[in-house]
């Protein structure tokens, strides 16, 4: 859904993400292109084969919030996200008081992640055909519009599935243009990284605090009159983006092959998946988060396997959480671009090796420290974010970013199913050390193939793009 989390690891709904260029020179108005400047790299190289870039002046998260434009999608974003966390909430309880069916209300939440497949592989193709500017309106315009649907008192069960089925395939497009437009304001290099980490800060918080304020508006106003609020806050987002944001021209022109929505789309998709560097890139994104899920799906039933009660439970939902949060607050304002290109496949590799510690049962302290660390590991995100972007082509940027957040979302939901499918045949523990050990080995399988197309020479899309720390 608009506003959902990019890149998240954990399965919230819907978003991916050093010092930044400048700080002082990033005035209100300027692009992050003519903020950051030009200057040469020197000599040095990357830790996984390309020239390394110059480090820029300090200025931390202040000079994302700098560019003017970057202040109307932060914003925007923070009104979508508590559309989207009380949609979600106050659906589900209004399903079940329709219903009494505890089926279609889990439904409900499910139908949240299925029709991320759907709108990030056949409707990709949106990102690039369309002004960023008018892709991300309209989003916001067909969220508020099935929003407002929804609380038609006579709109059946059917038509509420039905609704929320159709805001969440609109979810990665809106998510994937965002992600490409970011490039356009901040630039491609250290500003957008800081400003697609602080849109994933935002999103996890949504974890730790979206769900406690949707219970707490329950509690005084009818499911149908919560919903209705975030009609609102959808509507609100589309007025800052429209009148906070420059129109800029579709990356896609129709000469290159922009005639054809079904047929762009799958011909990114094609694109993203033939070139070896961006479909390492890709997975590398997607494997660690299908199975860093597994302790999260199952913490219900391991809570009650070692005797905890529900408020024991619901301090272990926010461990992993926190732990991503000060990880990515810490890599975005206390290291340098180069420093955080040199732990991305470090961290990686490891992020899930905390999880093996499940296999000893562990009590409830031993266990928020591995949920912790295993949220810590999620910080390799923010210096992929810089060498996705130097990989993908402009043009493709768009439906490569919907693609890999609609894949993403998907993973995550594959991965919760998996790991509860496999708690029908193997005490949970297990379940959660298996999915520690399994996705570490692929992990370091990735790490190794990401390492090798990061050397100058490889074929393909973006073979003459290297990685770089700027």
């Amino acid at each position: 859904m608009p506003g959902g989390p990019e890149g998240s690891t954990a399965p919230v709904p819907a978003e991916s993400g050093g010092p930044p260029a400048v700080a002082a020179e990033a005035a209100e108005g300027r692009t992050g292109e003519a903020a950051q400047g030009t200057a040469p790299a020197p000599g040095g190289v990357d830790p996984v084969g390309g020239p390394e870039a110059p480090a820029p002046p300090a200025g931390g998260y202040s000079a994302v919030f700098a560019v003017k434009e970057f202040r109307a999608v932060f914003a925007a974003h923070l009104l979508s996200l508590l559309g989207v966390v009380v949609t979600e909430i106050s659906l589900t309880v209004l399903v079940y008081d329709l219903t009494g069916s505890p089926f279609l209300s889990a439904l409900t939440f499910a139908l949240g992640f299925l029709p991320y497949l759907f709108g990030g592989t056949l409707l990709a193709g949106v990102a690039d055909r369309f002004p960023a500017r008018r892709v991300l309106v309209v989003c916001d315009l067909v969220c508020a519009g099935c929003v407002a649907v929804m609380v038609v008192p006579g709109t059946p069960v059917a038509g509420l599935l039905a609704l929320r089925c159709v805001v969440a395939a609109v979810a990665p497009v809106f998510t994937g243009t965002r992600m490409a437009a970011l490039t356009d304001i901040l630039g491609d290099g250290d500003l957008y990284v800081l400003g697609r980490s602080l849109l994933r800060i935002v999103s996890q918080s949504a974890v730790l605090a979206g769900f406690a304020v949707g219970g707490v508006l329950l509690t005084v106003v009818t499911p149908r009159g919560a919903i209705s609020l975030t009609v609102v806050t959808f509507l609100c987002s589309a007025v800052l983006l429209r009148f906070g944001t420059k129109d800029r021209p579709a990356r896609l022109l129709k000469k290159e092959g922009g005639a054809n929505l079904l047929r762009d789309s799958l011909e990114g998709a094609r694109l993203v998946f033939a070139d070896r560097r961006i479909r390492a890139l890709t997975l590398l994104f997607w494997v660690p988060a299908m199975f860093v899920v597994a302790p999260e799906a199952l913490m219900a039933p391991y809570a009650d396997r070692i005797g905890v009660g529900p408020a024991t439970l619901g301090l272990m939902m926010t461990a992993m959480p926190v732990g991503h949060i000060a990880a990515e607050l810490v890599a975005g304002s206390a290291l340098s671009p180069r420093t955080r290109s040199r732990i991305v496949l470090p961290s990686a590799a490891v992020g899930l090796v905390p999880l093996l510690v499940y296999a000893v049962t562990p009590g409830v302290a031993l266990a928020l420290v591995a949920l912790v660390l295993s949220g810590a590991g999620a910080v390799y995100i923010i210096g992929l974010d810089q060498w996705f972007v130097d990989a993908v082509p402009d043009e493709l940027r768009g439906r490569a970013m919907t693609l890999m957040t609609a894949g993403l979302m998907t993973v995550q939901g594959v991965g919760m199913a998996l790991a509860g499918l496999a708690a029908e045949f193997l005490p949970v523990h297990q379940v959660v050390a298996g999915a520690g050990a399994i996705g570490t080995v692929c992990s370091v399988l990735l790490v190794y193939e990401v390492r090798r197309t990061g050397r100058p020479g490889n074929p393909g899309v973006g073979a003459d793009r290297h990685m770089t720390s700027r």
